[in-house]
């Protein structure tokens, strides 16, 4: 009985590490709420978990947040969209390397009337600059994500401080870009927003796309591995795994198969 007893208490222990193992198998990716409202991680991530048998939980924010995110260590993978940050991230030692992932563009809608009269627009300066001319309603996500920061670079370019004007015609939300378009389409407002995340947008109501094609609307994503000499509980093997089949050729041939109603919502560009 005693002998019973102690194989069972051996191989219990000798199963258990096993276990844990086999229930760390995760990766925790900080990433951007498009990235997650387009719908592209519910399409890719399970086929990376088929092929590796690790999980990727995302957390959803804006870039910004991400950014500090990973930058506490909460996080094993960064995946945003605001080059010049991200290499400010690697370059000061929170990340190991950064890679190009894939792009899609910006774009901005508004209600059929058009108080601005941007419609047709290939210009977002002068976009923005009628748009602040007319003191027409913009609901601006206000949350220091990858599209606010795009924004905010836009209206620097174009010479005007709507901050100023926030609560008036300048409307700063701070909230993600599904729940910034349902803001902005109740409120007839103008929205920057990515295209993937518009495309996906359900409560598009009678809005319409206004100004496209402006080279300055040019949407690139980025990945980088968290470092782990910051943050030794980062899982940089398996962090390193995802990476490697994002830029490699299946993880590139499944962003460029993602597609809604026949629209491919990212191009993959890992070179």
């Amino acid at each position: 009985m005693v002998r019973t007893i102690f194989l069972t208490v051996i191989l219990m222990l000798s199963i258990l590490p096993s276990a844990v193992h086999a229930q760390e198998k995760f990766i925790i990716v900080q990433s951007t709420t498009s990235t997650q409202n387009s719908g592209l991680f519910d399409y890719i991530l399970p086929k990376f978990t088929a092929k590796t048998g690790i999980e990727v939980r995302v957390v959803a924010v804006g870039t910004g947040q991400a950014i500090k995110n990973a930058r506490n260590g909460d996080g094993d993978v960064l995946l945003v969209h605001a080059k010049p940050a991200e290499e400010k991230f690697v370059a000061e030692g929170w990340g190991v390397k950064r890679y190009d992932v894939m792009y899609n563009d910006f774009i901005i809608v508004g209600p059929p009337n058009d108080p601005a009269g941007i419609s047709g627009l290939k210009d977002a300066v002068v976009a923005l600059k009628k748009i602040a001319a007319s003191k027409s309603a913009f609901a601006s996500r206000g949350d220091d994500s990858g599209t606010n920061k795009k924004e905010k670079s836009l209206w620097k370019a174009a010479n005007i401080d709507a901050e100023k004007d926030s609560g008036k015609w300048y409307r700063e939300l701070g909230s993600g870009m599904g729940a910034t378009l349902n803001t902005g389409v109740g409120m007839r407002a103008y929205v920057m927003s990515d295209r993937a995340t518009w495309t996906k947008f359900a409560n598009k109501g009678d809005y319409k796309i206004m100004v496209e094609g402006d080279d300055r609307l040019f949407n690139q994503y980025g990945v980088m591995l968290v470092s782990g000499k910051k943050h030794p509980r980062v899982k940089s093997h398996l962090g390193q795994q995802f990476i490697d089949w994002l830029v490699g050729r299946a993880g590139q041939a499944a962003i460029g198969s993602y597609k809604l109603n026949g629209k491919q919502l990212f191009t993959p560009n890992a070179g």
